[in-house]
């Protein structure tokens, strides 16, 4: 078995969500969540099929966002990969609905931050073994940033 990291290319801003699903029938549906998720929210997916003729499937309603789908699919290359690229929207707005498609069983990640996937292949086969997100911590937050915290989280309207 081998192992490798696979960075995932996308514009400053872009939220990436990554998961597994099983049916092409994924693409469809998950598009139909996000569409309906949020106003504006501007989107691409790719899935990538990994039996028949193991294509990769994609939707979206920006192509931007289709284009770096595609090609974060086709660059980790695992089967049954689920790739979104999120702008006008962040994964807080998205992640409960995808959490009810029926094909997806678990998500890997959903972040702006720097991204990369470890993946295992043998033979023909490839799969994610997990992702490298964002930078590793600093330190501890201490009572002004708990303040800026709560602040910023009132300044963009998610509490009161």
């Amino acid at each position: 078995m081998q192992m490798e990291v696979v960075e995932v290319e996308k514009k400053e801003g872009v939220n990436t969500i990554l998961a597994q699903a099983h049916f092409i029938k994924t693409v469809e549906d998950v598009y139909e969540a996000l569409v309906t998720s949020c106003p504006g929210i501007r989107f691409g997916l790719a899935f990538n099929e990994s039996s028949g003729p193991r294509l990769i499937r994609t939707e979206g309603n920006s192509e931007e966002m289709i284009h770096m789908a595609q090609n974060a699919a086709m660059k980790i290359g695992a089967g049954h990969l689920l790739v979104i690229m999120l702008e006008n929207a962040f994964p807080i707005n998205v992640i409960r609905h995808l959490r009810e498609v029926a094909e997806i069983l678990c998500i890997y990640c959903a972040t702006a931050n720097p991204l990369s996937v470890v993946v295992a292949s043998e033979g023909e086969a490839r799969g994610v073994m997990g992702v490298l997100d964002g930078l590793k911590p600093l330190g501890v937050e201490g009572d002004k940033e708990k303040k800026e915290r709560h602040e910023f989280l009132r300044h963009i309207g998610y509490k009161r």
